[in-house]
């Protein structure tokens, strides 16, 4: 991520608590930031917003995942820089420091907002994609663990299609995946064994494209699919079909082969099932399955802080957010 110098100036200014809303910071407390971000960091004594506005530099061309995600310590300084802790006189929620903020994120395509827990969040503009430094395997916290809960009772209910339009398509895009298109159920025909397909832009601007075959329940290798699972015989017709059938890309005007293919479950995916559907893909093909079963959705959907699905909400919090619509 190459920055302007006067975007640059512009942050650092914010940081040092030069800019108007902002907890001013001398020397030793711009250190003292910077060791909160989990960044090595000493300040020389030298004019204060030159010297942070080289570590900024720096930090911003630490790699990154993708172009709409940015380097993890980015993050880390932005949330630091929205500490609601720091409230001034005259601008107790924040709000007038988000805006001063916003204008110079918005030159670079981000805009700074704050979640639901009053955490600094960044987001991607473009592609609505929000910026996580979390681990998906990490503990989760007393909140994150109720919502866990509230998501698997929802995928115990919920239809494929619901499984698909409330939770994984805001999953992906919330990774950074982009130009999303689910085939849906309506017209099987058309599917040719993918329910979804999207696209993936790698740091170096190199595009792959990746087919998703969802299924509600279990995957099991089983003869037979028994009730509430699906028999990984019928996924490797569907993952053949993908990876053969070439997809359209409206932005190249020109069609596509899919890259990797993701077999999600909202179950279990059992490790016979795994082994069944290796053997009999050849080397080329294997490599190009992923798989991703109840627990990575759970984990997954809370870490990334997406909202619930509405079906999994309890009921007074569905009726709240009726009450919030402007419609």
């Amino acid at each position: 991520m190459k920055w302007k110098p006067r975007n640059l100036r512009a942050l650092a200014e914010i940081v040092c608590g030069n800019a108007e809303h902002f907890h001013y910071r001398s020397s030793s407390y711009i250190t003292e930031f910077f060791g909160d971000c989990d960044l090595d960091y000493v300040h020389d004594g030298s004019t204060r917003w030159a010297r942070v506005s080289d570590k900024l530099e720096e930090i911003l061309a630490l790699p990154q995942r993708s172009p709409s995600v940015p380097p993890a310590p980015f993050v880390k300084v932005i949330r630091r820089v929205l500490d609601k802790g720091e409230a001034q006189e005259g601008d107790p929620d924040r709000s007038k420091a988000l805006a001063a903020l916003n204008i110079v994120l918005a030159r670079k395509g981000w805009e700074a907002f704050y979640d639901e827990h009053g955490l600094g969040q960044l987001r991607h503009i473009a592609t609505n994609t929000i910026a996580q430094i979390e681990s998906p395997h990490r503990p989760l916290t007393p909140s994150e663990l109720k919502r866990r809960e509230q998501l698997l009772a929802y995928l115990d209910k919920c239809s494929e299609d619901e499984l698909i339009e409330e939770v994984l398509l805001p999953l992906f895009r919330q990774l950074g995946f982009h130009r999303i298109t689910a085939a849906g159920h309506k017209d099987k025909a058309l599917e040719y064994g993918k329910d979804v397909w999207m696209k993936y832009t790698l740091p170096t601007l190199h595009v792959l494209y990746f087919g998703i075959q969802a299924k509600k329940g279990k995957l099991d290798s089983a003869g037979m699919g028994k009730t509430g699972s699906s028999n990984i015989g019928e996924i490797l017709n569907q993952v053949t079909m993908m990876l053969g059938h070439q997809i359209f890309d409206p932005e190249l005007n020109r069609r596509v082969l899919v890259d990797h293919a993701f077999i999600v479950a909202g179950g279990e995916i059992t490790k016979q099932a795994k082994n069944w559907l290796g053997e009999r893909l050849d080397a080329t093909k294997r490599s190009q399955v992923m798989f991703m079963d109840r627990d990575d959705i759970l984990n997954l959907f809370i870490v990334t802080n997406l909202p619930l699905p509405k079906g999994a909400l309890p009921p007074r919090e569905s009726e709240d957010l009726d009450e919030d619509l402007p419609f």
